[in-house]
């Protein structure tokens, strides 16, 4: 049998990279091509950066044996079993987030709605992504929950979904689809650094408390020094002074280390949301 890592000319060795999960725009997809393409030489391993746009699944990704350096949302990395190689998560410049590599849900309504706080929602209609992502769902469902007991369970007329991106979930509430829904905070750092004008039309209600980023990662079935040779790219982009414009573009500090304990505590608090009846968003 070959060696499926034995080196960078074996196509058998073939990995894939994507960050689909923060590809805003074309544009916003064409740095991230770079940053992945600037890790993988640096690395030194057999990776291609591949396209996979929407509305593709997700999960179909991220099932995949070749993952080589590809965004995985924290819930489902929460869930996966096996769970897969975590190589390094993304540190973001905004000031919120504290050099920390965390992020949060920002509850989003149009600019120009009546609505002022959490409670002003309650009977109308909530956008949400996909149940299994933690931006797009989870967290917004554990922050609902407290509210859930007051109102017999039933917080909205109905929810508008899955509509897989947060780009949808954008055009959602724009589009008077529904009155509000969740966006990644990366995500919506990204679009008001990229697409300022479209980012204005949107006002944010509340935000959800910080948990850990998504996470670059490898296949379980990854050896561990292509996975190490990999993560040491990644803290490697921080100190790169030809990835600067790079960095600036992507709002990115570089990346760090995040233990798989961080991860496993997204499950945790899915299950204690659960416990209080909440199971879906309704």
């Amino acid at each position: 049998m070959p060696d499926l890592f034995a080196g960078k000319d074996s196509v058998a060795a073939m990995l894939i990279a994507n960050a689909r999960m923060y590809a805003v725009n074309t544009s916003v997809a064409a740095t991230w091509r770079a940053l992945l393409e600037w890790v993988i030489a640096r690395a030194g391993v057999a990776c291609e950066v591949i396209d996979y746009p929407p509305p593709l699944p997700l999960p179909g990704l991220w099932a995949r044996a070749d993952l080589g350096c590809v965004f995985m949302c924290g819930f489902p990395i929460a869930m996966a079993q096996p769970a897969p190689r975590i190589l390094a998560a993304p540190v973001a410049t905004p000031e919120r987030y504290r050099g920390q590599p965390v992020y949060c849900t920002d509850i989003v309504v149009r600019a120009d709605s009546s609505h002022r706080q959490l409670d002003d929602l309650f009977g109308g209609l909530f956008a949400y992504t996909t149940e299994d992502s933690q931006s797009g769902y989870q967290a917004p469902r554990r922050l609902l929950a407290a509210f859930a007991n007051g109102h017999d369970g039933k917080l909205f007329a109905s929810t508008v979904g899955p509509l897989v991106t947060p780009r949808r979930v954008v055009e959602a509430v724009l589009g008077g689809e529904a009155d509000a829904g969740p966006l990644d905070s990366y995500f919506h750092d990204l679009l008001r650094r990229h697409e300022p004008a479209l980012a204005a039309q949107l006002r944010v209600l509340v935000s959800t408390r910080m948990t850990p980023n998504p996470a670059l990662v490898a296949a379980p079935t990854v050896p561990e020094e292509i996975a190490r040779r990999l993560t040491d790219a990644l803290r490697g982009v921080a100190d790169a002074p030809e990835l600067a414009t790079v960095r600036a573009d992507l709002l990115l500090q570089g990346f760090t280390a995040v233990e798989a304990e961080a991860y496993a505590s997204l499950g945790d608090a899915a299950r204690r949301v659960d416990a209080t009846g909440y199971t879906r968003i309704a």
